[in-house]
């Protein structure tokens, strides 16, 4: 089997909320994802996407992902997709780090494997453990009455794991906390989470204000260094994201007894085959996850989902459903949120049927 033909589609998602805000002022409204195809020369196709959160968040750019595909695309035409290790390092030897550019191309020669091979990509990537699992809900950063009633509200709609917008004034995280704290019930998780938006003194004095509170802290600075200063500061339990974008961020992490989670982004990390190998590796360290991407769709969502489904469960902390909070749909049988849970589709590679028509024309081709 050959690669014959890889084309990169753009997509708009509108927010049904309307705006997603985060830490440092920043904010979206609506969201570009390219979506990648790749053709092989016996007529399967295999789909992923990559979704940055805007330009400000970490080192992607959506309207730099097809300038970086048409880099790595060409010296993969020819090359047997279903070696899907090899297509890695030649993408690699070609393109040092955009792991965001090369992402979607490594996920979509796992769907063309599982497709080939009439598995699911969960069944590939280990096996299947669950059906379904349950999600967090993103509360974007407002007031603390804004929070709360969004905690609320999506609570009474079956989530039990709330991921909180903060890294703003300390004083104001604080209440914020506090408020959406007294919403809760018994074994709702609640996380703090500051996006890199704190300097190190800001980020101690919230975590010892809130020392005898139950929550967890996420990525309250922008350096891994920071980081582990507040983490030395506090009992409370820690989570690692922006700064763990591979396996040598992981191993140092775990050796400096940094985190007690971490983050793992597919398009952050290069892909599935290097999700993978992380997934794997916390496992046998002992380290929970959260198993998401930076954004994306239908297509982003249920390659999520085949990462969790092939996961212990007990290294599960949570994943997130991001098809539930945009406009559009591009596969009517990608899998959706039911009570705060999402299931893990059966049907071979990916499992979904791409609406093509809703892509519109590729805005990149090479052949």
């Amino acid at each position: 089997m050959e690669i014959t033909r890889i084309d990169v589609f753009q997509i708009t998602y509108n927010l049904h909320d309307h705006k997603y805000a985060w830490s440092g002022g920043h904010s979206v409204t609506s969201f570009l994802s390219n979506i990648v195809k790749v053709s092989t020369d016996q007529g399967l196709c295999g789909f992923a996407e990559v979704c940055p959160l805007g330009s400000a968040y970490m080192d992607a750019y959506a309207r730099g992902v097809p300038a970086g595909i048409q880099e790595v695309a060409s010296v993969l035409i020819g090359q047997d997709p279903l070696r899907i290790r090899a297509i890695n390092n030649l993408m690699d030897s070609v393109m040092g780090g955009h792991n965001y550019v090369k992402a979607p191309l490594d996920t979509a020669c796992w769907d063309i494997l599982g497709i080939a091979a009439g598995l699911p990509v969960c069944t590939l990537l280990g096996g299947r453990y669950v059906d379904d699992y349950p999600l967090y809900r993103a509360i974007s950063h407002g007031s603390p009455e804004e929070m709360a009633g969004d905690v609320s509200q999506y609570r009474s709609e079956g989530y039990r794991r709330f991921q909180l917008k903060v890294g703003g004034e300390p004083n104001d995280d604080i209440e914020r906390i506090k408020t959406c704290l007294k919403v809760l019930g018994p074994g709702d998780v609640l996380v703090a989470d500051a996006n890199t938006g704190w300097l190190t003194h800001q980020a101690i004095r919230v975590v010892n204000a809130l020392a005898d509170k139950d929550f967890y802290v996420e990525a309250p600075c922008p350096s891994y260094e920071e980081c582990l200063a507040v983490r030395e500061h506090t009992r409370l339990p820690f989570i690692l994201d922006e700064v763990m974008t591979g396996i040598g961020p992981l191993l140092r992490a775990h050796r400096d007894r940094a985190m007690d989670v971490i983050n793992i982004k597919i398009s952050r990390v290069g892909g599935l085959t290097k999700a993978l190998q992380m997934r794997n590796l916390c496992e046998n360290l002992g380290i929970a996850m959260t198993l998401e991407d930076s954004w994306g769709g239908d297509i982003t969502t249920t390659t999520i989902s085949h990462l969790v489904g092939s996961t212990r469960p007990e290294f599960l902390f949570t994943s997130t459903d991001f098809n539930s909070y945009i406009d559009v749909q591009v596969a009517h049988d990608a899998p959706r949120r039911k009570g705060g849970r999402l299931a893990v589709p059966t049907k071979p590679g990916l499992g979904i049927t791409v609406d093509e028509k809703k892509l519109g024309k590729p805005v990149l081709t090479v052949q």
